[in-house]
C-alpha cells in the first residue's frame, strides 16, 4: 500500500538497513527498507486506529517489503476480537518467509483465550511450512509454559521435529531448542526427561542445552547436570 510504503521510506535509516540485512540472510536486499522497530510499531499503531486502512492493508498480501510484513503482524497483534485475530493470522502465516517477522507478533487477545487458542497452536506446529510451525512453537512457549502447562505439550515439538530429523530447517531447529531451553527454566521436572531420553536429534538437543546454560533462570545445579547430557 503506497501510503504505508511512503511512510516507511520517510523513516528509513540506511545504517540500520545495513545491520538488518546481515541479520536476515536469504532475504533479497531490495526488499529491506531499513526502519527501526519503534518506528514500525508507531506506524502499525496508527494503521490499527484507522479501521478502513487496516482492513485494506491486511488484504494486500503478499507485500513487497520486509517492513510491510512486520507492520502486518503488528496490526494483527492489535486486533481485540479473538476469532478475527486468528483468521488474520491464518491468512498471513503462509506469507511469512523469515524469522524476524515470525517472532515479532504476540497478540494480547491470545492470553485471554487459551482454550480456543490451543487447537490452532497444535495445527500450526504440525505444518510443513517452516515459519507456520515456528510460530506455533513460539506461541506454545509464550502461552503454555506457566499455569496452563501440561506434560504432553513438549511432545508436540518432539513429534514435529521427528518428521525431518537432522535435515529440518535451521530456523525451526533453533525454535525447538529455544522452546526446550525456556521449558527447562520453567518446567524442569516435566521437561528434563525429554533430554535424558534423547528425544531430539543431536544438534537441537545440544543447542537446547547451550541456551539453558546461558540462561540466568536455570539454577547452577541444573546447569551442571545438563552438561552431562550433551551429545557428541
Amino acid at each position: 500500500m503506497k501510503e504505508i510504503v511512503d511512510e516507511l521510506f520517510a523513516s528509513q535509516d540506511l545504517k540500520y538497513r545495513g545491520f538488518q540485512i546481515k541479520l536476515v540472510p536469504g532475504l533479497s536486499e531490495d526488499r529491506m527498507i531499513g526502519v527501526r522497530t519503534p518506528d514500525l510499531r508507531t506506524i502499525a499503531k496508527n494503521v490499527s486506529k484507522n479501521t478502513s486502512l487496516a482492513k485494506d492493508f491486511l488484504k494486500e498480501i503478499p507485500h513487497t517489503y520486509f517492513e510491510e510484513n512486520l507492520i502486518h503482524f503488528f496490526v494483527i497483534a492489535n486486533i481485540k476480537d479473538f476469532d478475527e485475530c486468528i483468521s488474520e493470522v491464518e491468512k498471513f502465516l503462509p506469507h511469512v518467509d523469515c524469522w524476524p517477522v515470525c517472532d515479532q507478533a504476540s497478540p494480547k487477545v491470545f492470553k485471554k483465550n487459551h482454550q480456543k487458542l490451543l487447537p490452532n497452536i497444535k495445527k500450526w506446529i504440525s505444518s510443513e511450512h517452516t515459519y507456520t510451525s515456528r510460530y506455533g512453537m513460539r506461541m506454545l512457549m509464550n502461552e503454555f509454559l506457566d499455569a496452563d502447562f501440561k506434560q504432553e505439550y513438549p511432545k508436540l515439538i518432539v513429534s514435529r521435529m521427528e518428521q525431518n530429523g537432522a535435515d529440518e530447517d535451521y530456523y525451526l531447529k533453533m525454535m525447538a531448542a529455544w522452546y526446550f531451553a525456556t521449558a527447562l527454566a520453567k518446567q524442569w521436572d516435566a521437561v528434563i526427561p525429554y533430554l535424558e531420553k534423547k528425544c531430539l536429534e543431536a544438534w537441537t538437543h545440544n543447542k537446547a542445552i547451550q541456551k539453558a546454560l546461558e540462561s540466568f533462570r536455570v539454577p547452577d545445579g541444573h546447569k551442571e547436570y545438563l552438561k552431562t547430557l550433551k551429545l557428541n
